[in-house]
């Protein structure tokens, strides 16, 4: 597992809270944001995924 793996795991979650928060309170701008952490995180795994498939 490297290091674009970790990050994007982490960028994912920091995502999912976001999004939950702002529908909680009602701020689609948050809810956008949280959204896009999603997919930043959901790509920077993918290839961290395929830096580690490569070195193998």
């Amino acid at each position: 597992m490297n290091k674009d793996r970790i990050e994007g795991a982490a960028k994912q979650a920091k995502g999912t809270v976001k999004e939950t928060v702002g529908k909680v309170i009602g701020d689609t701008k948050l809810t956008a944001e949280g959204k896009t952490d999603k997919v930043e995180g959901k790509i920077q795994n993918a290839v961290g995924g395929i830096k580690d498939t490569l070195k193998k």
